[in-house]
């Protein structure tokens, strides 16, 4: 039973919730990639994934990071499992209807194996280049992903059980995902009809607020053109609504309420 203060309330929207699991610190030289005086300045990490719940589906946009990664990642504060955060705020794995996977990196698709009845989406050009002979060769990307959960999605996928995507689609009403590409081959972004609006879940196609709201792309990047291109698409998308909720950005949490219960990790955002 999903909690009411997670339930919508008017008819034909959602409600969109973040998952805060860990933390790092780190500098403003790691995050942005053109280096300035301020690159030494402090700037912390930190990582989410995000709760839709409409009228009749409950969605979770990306899965984290798991428990194994997390214990052998240096300098990461890890509050515990998406999943089991979820949980203890009342959201069982068997609640979650659908798994969006904004793009395949390991911070993202940590607990997909841990949702049962979830139907997963993921775009077919990101799933293509992780299980392709690019990836492969390319070393320096090797720690980005987490094998074992790419191979998860592409059996979910060949068994019907996900579905690869070929560019913008409607899942729901008032709940749609839309291909930007740039931080990796396939990223897409998510927008949700909420009752103040459109929002979209952007994720790491904006890491922080100031990589879009200043045009300063981070230095994890498959097409830097396109990096840009998708801040101009997400501001398009979130035109008229409460705005977008970036992938990493702590100051997140300084404009929303905890929920209830939750012990800071579950945030109503809209």
């Amino acid at each position: 039973m999903i909690p009411a203060a997670l339930r919508p309330r008017a008819v034909g929207t959602w409600t969109v919730s973040l998952v805060h699991y860990a933390d790092r610190d780190g500098v403003r030289g790691q995050h942005f990639a053109d280096h300035d005086e301020h690159a030494g300045e402090p700037h912390p990490t930190a990582y989410f994934c995000w709760l839709l719940v409409g009228a009749a589906e409950v969605v979770l946009v990306d899965a984290g990071i798991s428990p194994g990664r997390a214990a052998a990642a240096p300098g990461l504060r890890y509050r515990g499992s998406p999943v089991a955060l979820l949980a203890d705020a009342g959201v069982g794995a068997d609640d979650v209807d659908r798994c969006v996977l904004t793009h395949l990196h390991y911070d993202h698709t940590g607990c997909v194996r841990e949702l049962p009845r979830a139907r997963l989406v993921v775009q077919r050009a990101e799933l293509d280049y992780w299980t392709g002979p690019v990836a492969q060769r390319i070393r320096r990307e090797h720690w980005l992903r987490t094998p074992a959960d790419v191979e998860h999605v592409a059996r979910a996928v060949a068994a019907g059980r996900g579905t690869a995507l070929d560019g913008d689609a409607d899942l729901a009403a008032g709940l749609s995902v839309h291909l930007v590409g740039g931080h990796t081959a396939g990223t897409q972004v998510v927008r949700v009809v909420t009752a103040a609006g459109p929002l979209v879940v952007a994720s790491d196609a904006s890491h922080f607020y100031e990589n879009l709201e200043a045009d300063r792309p981070g230095p994890l990047l498959h097409t830097t053109g396109l990096v840009h291109a998708a801040y101009d698409r997400v501001r398009e998308l979130s035109a008229g609504g409460p705005g977008f909720l970036p992938g990493h950005d702590p100051g997140v949490l300084h404009r929303f309420p905890a929920l209830p219960g939750s012990a800071g990790a579950v945030v109503r955002v809209a």
